[in-house]
């Protein structure tokens, strides 16, 4: 398996060693040894979710209140999907920055998102399916989402896809306006976290 540091701090993108044959593929998703070399803990999964998306389909920018929030471990287990990473902790360096990352059924990546940050995904074909181990349960009243169209965020959406969104996500408050709620963790307090994190070794 190889690691790619993104670059928001708290974001890697993990590439599994598939071994093929004429029977079909074998690969090993997720090893926590290879993990925690990267992030400084392992992974507790409290809760593993599925979607299944149409075309132009895009799901975020979705966070949860810190703590615990919630990270996640996103893999793309047919179709294709352009996931991205958005850095909403107020006084980040990064503050407002996204990275994209394509997961597919082909190369089998995952992006691991750290509590604390955005997330979000287009659905580039029809029945995209992803995954993500999640490291705390889904809290409706910690839930918090941020318009993905925000242009203040600036996310370059292929030009060629029509995108849908779900009414919640178009009517979620932009990054300014979720900072000014007080929605946003801040990056110091994000900081705190990580590093009881890597103390007690998992997340």
């Amino acid at each position: 398996m190889s690691t790619q540091t993104l670059s928001i701090e708290g974001a890697w993108a993990f590439t599994p060693d598939q071994h093929a044959d004429d029977r079909g593929v074998f690969l090993e998703a997720y090893r926590s040894g290879e993990f925690a070399s990267a992030v400084g803990f392992t992974l507790s999964v409290e809760q593993v979710n599925t979607s299944v998306s149409r075309k132009g389909t895009v799901r975020g920018i979705h966070f949860a209140q810190l703590p615990p929030s919630q990270a996640k471990y996103v893999t793309c287990q047919s179709g294709e999907v352009l996931d991205l990473v958005v850095d909403i902790r107020v006084g980040s360096p990064t503050f407002g920055r996204w990275e994209a990352v394509s997961l597919d059924a082909t190369t089998r990546r995952a992006v691991y998102v750290a509590e604390g940050l955005g997330h979000a995904f287009l659905a580039l074909t029809d029945g995209a399916t992803v995954s993500y181990l999640c490291s705390a349960p889904y809290s409706p009243t910690r839930e918090h989402g941020i318009n993905p169209m925000d242009p203040a965020i600036g996310i370059e959406w292929p030009a060629d896809v029509e995108v849908l969104l779900s009414p919640k996500d178009r009517e979620a408050p932009t990054l300014a306006e979720a900072e000014e709620k007080g929605l946003l963790p801040s990056y110091d307090e994000c900081q705190r976290f990580y590093e009881a994190l890597r103390s007690r070794g998992s997340a």
